[in-house]
């Protein structure tokens, strides 16, 4: 391990270019592209294949809640792991290759399925491969970046972020448009075609052109594959009770930044998880999967705007001001769409939840990087991503209570999903007052 830890250091002291902040994060442009078309378009379409109409926000909740549960076990669990590994390609490579094949193996399964339980099964496996990559990625910022520019670095990871958000999106809308309308199956391959071939492409790019630990290669088998039910024992302990109670003792601070984390993130999920329902029941729009595209697009260019520069402005004014600021700006989204019912308002709230959410992304993954324990980053950025995920769970569960109250009055189930955002965005930006910025 301290050979390692040599290696990465003098990687920082070489100095870091704009290359290497893209070799290191292009990866997230990819699984972005992947999940936000699965979750905004392809899945809320698919569920309506199996479920009745008046059931559809149960399911797509229930599956979604699912999915993300496992990603909140996995992630952390394979990134202590990493943390822990002896392979020569580095700490990191090595997961991201077994995770992004696993994926694209899995991927066609969305398709093949013949009913909600098949497709609920291969959504699942499809989250575990996906956090077998990501929760080890998570590891090259703190890794590889000099600590002076971790603000710059995640605002170009939180850039690729959102430009991956949206690059697909429009394809996919179109694609998948088609295919609710009965114009064959062709258009849903096309649709989970498309974001494969792009995550080929990156991970390919990432084992590739990432350096861990410069001149060496291969695997060391006998530091990590002959201990790997020790480790495993070790990381799965690491989540039970008397830990947990012990670690926010402990961590209060960073417990504090999760919780920030969770509730705002929580607020952005129901949005994107029932928008295309949203759209389509309560403003009319006659082509749902269009219009979350369009509403996206804007989302994106307010996010494209302030993701970089909120980076490099929390290097120099702090991380907390930004991310405190981005919860207000995002509790002011939601309250255009209460108060003005439109598709224009709606849209105007979109480009007002991307600046928010631009901003928030960069400035809170850039304090995530301060905050965790040295020799330990892939483990507590898991964690983070663990409060991203466990909004994503939480989210589901809105989804039942919109079909209870749309049930009794058309709209009312909707309405109360949009005050629950309020309040969420609002409490997002007071926890964050409670966590104290480290000095370095």
């Amino acid at each position: 391990m301290k050979n390692e830890a040599d290696g990465n250091s003098s990687l920082k002291t070489r100095g870091f270019g704009t290359w290497d902040y893209l070799k290191i994060t292009i990866l997230v442009f990819a699984t972005t592209a992947l999940w936000q078309g699965m979750h905004a378009i392809i899945l809320p379409l698919r569920v309506l294949d199996f479920v009745p109409e008046s059931e559809k926000n149960t399911h797509l909740g229930l599956l979604i809640s699912a999915g993300l549960i496992l990603a909140m076990i996995v992630q952390p669990i394979i990134g202590a792991i990493s943390d822990r590994s002896g392979f020569r390609w580095g700490r990191r490579r090595p997961f991201i290759l077994v995770g992004a094949l696993f994926l694209l193996l899995l991927l066609p399964g969305i398709g093949l399925a013949g009913s909600y339980v098949v497709l609920f099964i291969v959504y699942c496996f499809l989250q575990i491969s996906s956090n077998t990559l990501q929760g080890p990625h998570q590891g090259f910022i703190p890794d590889l970046v000099p600590e002076g520019k971790r603000g710059l670095a995640s605002g170009v990871k939180g850039f690729l972020e959102i430009l991956g958000g949206v690059a697909l999106l429009y394809p996919i809308a179109i694609f998948m448009d088609n295919y609710a309308i009965g114009q064959g199956s062709q258009w849903l391959w096309l649709s989970l075609a498309l974001p494969g071939i792009v995550l080929l492409i990156f991970m390919a790019a990432t084992v590739f052109l990432v350096k861990e630990r410069p001149g060496t290669g291969g695997l060391q088998l006998p530091a990590f594959t002959f201990n790997i039910g020790t480790k495993l024992n070790h990381c799965l302990a690491w989540f039970r009770v008397s830990r947990l109670i012990s670690f926010i003792k402990v961590h209060r601070n960073f417990c504090w930044f999760l919780a920030s984390r969770l509730f705002f993130f929580l607020a952005l999920a129901i949005i994107q998880r029932f928008a295309l329902y949203f759209l389509q029941d309560v403003i009319g729009a006659a082509d749902p999967a269009e219009a979350v595209f369009r509403f996206s697009i804007l989302a994106v260019i307010g996010m494209l705007i302030v993701a970089y520069p909120a980076g490099r402005l929390s290097d120099r004014l702090g991380r907390k001001p930004i991310a405190f600021s981005s919860a207000i700006l995002g509790t002011l989204g939601i309250l255009v769409i209460i108060l003005y019912q439109s598709y224009a308002s709606i849209m105007i709230a979109a480009g007002i939840l991307g600046i928010a959410t631009g901003a928030f992304s960069s400035a809170n993954w850039a304090l995530a990087t301060d905050l965790v324990a040295k020799g330990k980053e892939a483990r507590y950025l898991g964690l983070a991503n663990m409060a991203t995920a466990g909004a994503g769970v939480l989210a589901g569960l809105v989804g039942p209570l919109i079909d209870r109250y749309e049930a009794v009055t058309t709209g009312l189930g909707y309405q109360i999903m949009l005050v629950a955002c309020l309040l969420f965005f609002m409490l997002g930006g007071l926890l964050l007052l409670k966590v104290k910025s480290p000095v370095n």
